[in-house]
C-alpha cells in the first residue's frame, strides 16, 4: 500500500519533510479492524508530532501520522463484534498506533463510529479527534448537563479552531449554555458566530474584552489554545467555584495556587487517554462517535469542514501542514483520497 511519512523532523518547508512510499498492507487480529481510508483531516496534534517524533535523529522506517479518518471496513479481526466488512467508518485512531495517512489503517473497533450516514466523506472526516475532544472535555471532565447547568456561562478561548467549532455547538445545543468564543480576525468572528456562539471577544484583550461584553466572572472556562499564555487572564475571569479546563499542555508549570482563594477545579482533557492505557471504558469512545453522528445527521449539529485538499502524496500533506501551521485555520482541513 501506499503510505506518506518521514524519517526525521524536518521545518514542513523542507523537501524532505514527507516521503511517499510502499509498505504493507497490515492483517487485522482481535477487536481490529482493517480500512481503506477514503479521507483525513489534519490536527495540531500531527504537526506537533511531525515536528518533534524524530529530532536529531533518522528513523529506521518512516513514520506513518494522521488521526482522523473516514475510510470502509476491508477485514476484521476474530474478536469484532461492532462491525462487519463494508461497513463506513469513522474515527479519531490512537496516537500509539501507525497513523491514518495512508491507504489502509488497523483500528480497534472500540474507538471506531459508524459514519453518518447523510454527510460526505469530507464532512465526516473532519469530525471525528475535535467531537471526541470537545464533548470529553463537556461531559466528562467537567461533568456538565443542562439540568444544572443551562443558563451558566462558558468562555472558549480559541472559538474558530476545530475543538472550538463543534465546543461551541455541543455547549449551545446540548447544554444550554451561554457560550463566549474568543477570535479576533472578521472571518473567524463570522465563523464563531455561524457554530452558535452567544458572544465574541478578542483574545488579545481578554479579561477587557469579556468585561465588556457584560461578563464580570464566568462559569467554565475552555482553553483549546495556550494555557500558560492567558493564565492570569483565566485566574482573573473565572468565577469562584467554577471550573477551567485545557486541551493544550503546556512547557513549563502552571500556577496552580493561583485559583486556591476561588476554590476553582483545574482539569486537563486528552483524547488519547482511553486508547493509550486500554481504559476499561474504552469503548465509550465508540458510543460518543455514533452520538455524534446521529445529531450529525438530525442536523443538531453541522460539520466543521471547511477546506479539503487533494490526493495521498506527499506534496498534499506539506501544503496541509504548512496552513495549519500558519495559525490562520478556521474550522477542519480535510484531504481527500
Amino acid at each position: 500500500m501506499k503510505a506518506i511519512g518521514f524519517k526525521t523532523s524536518l521545518p514542513i518547508s523542507s523537501p524532505d519533510s514527507f516521503m511517499e512510499f510502499e509498505t504493507s498492507i497490515p492483517n487485522p487480529s482481535g477487536r481490529d479492524l482493517l480500512v481503506k481510508i477514503q479521507a483525513v483531516s489534519i490536527n495540531p496534534v500531527d504537526t506537533k508530532i511531525r515536528q518533534n517524533a524524530a529530532k536529531d535523529t533518522v528513523l529506521e522506517n518512516p513514520k506513518i501520522i494522521g488521526w482522523d479518518a473516514v475510510g470502509i471496513v476491508e477485514a476484521v479481526g476474530e474478536e469484532v463484534s461492532l462491525f462487519k466488512v463494508g461497513d463506513e467508518v469513522y474515527y479519531a485512531g490512537d496516537i500509539t498506533r501507525s497513523g491514518s495517512n495512508a491507504e489502509f489503517q488497523l483500528v480497534d473497533e472500540r474507538i471506531v463510529g459508524k459514519k453518518p450516514v447523510s454527510l460526505s466523506i469530507e464532512a465526516s472526516a473532519a469530525m471525528p479527534l475535535t467531537a471526541l475532544t470537545a464533548w470529553e472535555t463537556l461531559f466528562d471532565r467537567m461533568r456538565l448537563n443542562p439540568e444544572k447547568d443551562k443558563g451558566k456561562t462558558l468562555l472558549i478561548i480559541g472559538g474558530a479552531g476545530g475543538v472550538g467549532s463543534i465546543a461551541i455547538q455541543l455547549a449551545k445545543k446540548l447544554l444550554g449554555l451561554t457560550v463566549i468564543a474568543t477570535a479576533s480576525r472578521p472571518e473567524s468572528i463570522e465563523w464563531c458566530k455561524k457554530m452558535g456562539a452567544d458572544v465574541v471577544v478578542n483574545h488579545k484583550d481578554l479579561v477587557n474584552e469579556v468585561r465588556q461584553a457584560g461578563f464580570h466572572f464566568v462559569d467554565f472556562i475552555y482553553d483549546a489554545v495556550d494555557i500558560n499564555g492567558y493564565w492570569d487572564a483565566v485566574v482573573e475571569l473565572i468565577k469562584p467555584q467554577g471550573h477551567i479546563n485545557s486541551i493544550t499542555g503546556s512547557g513549563t508549570p502552571i500556577l496552580l495556587n493561583k485559583l486556591k482563594s476561588k476554590s476553582v477545579t483545574f482539569s486537563w482533557e486528552f483524547m488519547y487517554t482511553r486508547s493509550t492505557f486500554q481504559t476499561e471504558d474504552m469503548i465509550e469512545q465508540h458510543h460518543i462517535l455514533n452520538k455524534v453522528a446521529t445529531l450529525l445527521e438530525e442536523g443538531v449539529l453541522i460539520s466543521t469542514h471547511n477546506n479539503t485538499l487533494s490526493g495521498l502524496s506527499a506534496e498534499t500533506f506539506k501544503k496541509a501542514h504548512a496552513q495549519l501551521e500558519s495559525g490562520t485555520t478556521i474550522g477542519k482541513l480535510v484531504v481527500k483520497y
